[in-house]
């Protein structure tokens, strides 16, 4: 087993969650859903940047 879900996996996980929230409530999960991933990828990404120019920095201050 490689740990990847394939399509009946991802199927059987949807109807799952269906049958437990009802199709009122999904809509409203997967846009907290998608507002969490989209902000620790902004996050992420910012540490990242950081990262970089924190880096940049040091190579600099070893040149001079």
């Amino acid at each position: 087993m490689g740990g990847r879900l394939g399509p009946m996996e991802l199927i059987l996980i949807l109807a799952i969650a269906l049958i437990i929230f009802g199709p009122a409530k999904l809509p409203e999960i997967g846009k907290s859903l998608g507002d969490a991933f989209g902000n620790f990828k902004k996050q992420a990404n910012k540490v990242t940047e950081e990262m970089k120019i924190d880096t940049n920095d040091n190579d600099e201050e070893k040149k001079a």
